[in-house]
């Protein structure tokens, strides 16, 4: 038997729309998928009818799945001759261990492919009306995780401090009071603007938004909780006059995925 192949597909930042035209199609012509928990059930929708569908999705410090068998349900449906999809949340290389998952089938000599998709911590933030970097206010991003890999060194937030462009902080939700306060710490000015995101460009969306010091009590106020993207820096000014979510403008396209 002929071996299968895998596409690490990227799903986008949450609205359904925004997954790549490749992406879909690849969906549409899948024997299996294999998802994440974040990832918008209209794409799995598009799936054809028979189809197997896979749910390996993880919450913050519970991993029904573990990576490890992950791996191993990717590499034992291409070697039975499937056409599998693993469809993840945002980017597969953007913190979503399709690193890892393309070793383990590179190992196994298994054909896949990266289609990769819209990063929350870009399109994510540009539905909040916050652009990553702008002439006047950021000249880089800087995207880091707020929760490592058991056994790494923890982030560097002293330095993280100094750095003058936008940071965005993926996964770190649950750690929002201590890494403000760590990069307080470091040096950076208290009355840093600052937001947290939740269900970022879903029409659910809500953002909190306040200063190093005041966004835990905004984080409070509104109800946020995890996942929820982190911003720091100057650019979350800008939200008020960008946020074209805010001017009840209908951020839900999912009849376009009838079209393509």
């Amino acid at each position: 038997m002929s071996k299968g192949k895998v596409l690490l597909v990227g799903a986008g930042p949450g609205d359904a729309s925004l997954i790549t035209v490749k992406g879909l199609l690849a969906i549409r012509e899948a024997q299996v998928i294999v998802h994440d928990r974040l990832v918008n059930l209209e794409l799995i929708s598009q799936a054809p009818p028979h189809c197997q569908i896979i749910n390996v999705g993880k919450t913050s410090n519970h991993h029904p799945v573990p990576q490890e068998q992950i791996n191993q349900i990717l590499v034992e449906h291409a070697l039975a001759g499937k056409n599998v999809v693993r469809l993840k949340g945002g980017d597969p290389y953007v913190f979503g261990r399709g690193g890892e998952e393309a070793e383990a089938l590179a190992h196994e000599e298994i054909p896949f492919e990266i289609i990769p998709g819209i990063s929350s911590a870009i399109g994510g933030l540009a539905y909040a009306g916050i652009p990553v970097t702008h002439r006047h206010y950021a000249s880089s991003f800087h995207v880091v995780t707020g929760h490592m890999c058991q056994g790494n060194e923890p982030q560097n937030w002293d330095v993280l401090a100094q750095l003058d462009g936008t940071l965005i902080v993926l996964m770190g939700m649950t750690r929002q009071e201590e890494i403000c306060q760590r990069l307080i710490d470091g040096g950076k000015s208290p009355d840093t603007p600052a937001a947290a995101v939740m269900y970022a460009s879903q029409q659910r969306q809500e953002i909190a938004k306040g200063t190093l010091t005041t966004l835990k009590d905004e984080i409070v106020r509104k109800k946020l909780h995890a996942p929820a993207l982190l911003v720091i820096g100057h650019v979350v000014n800008l939200s008020d006059v960008l946020a074209f979510t805010a001017r009840q403008i209908d951020i839900s396209h999912e009849p376009l995925l009838q079209v393509i």
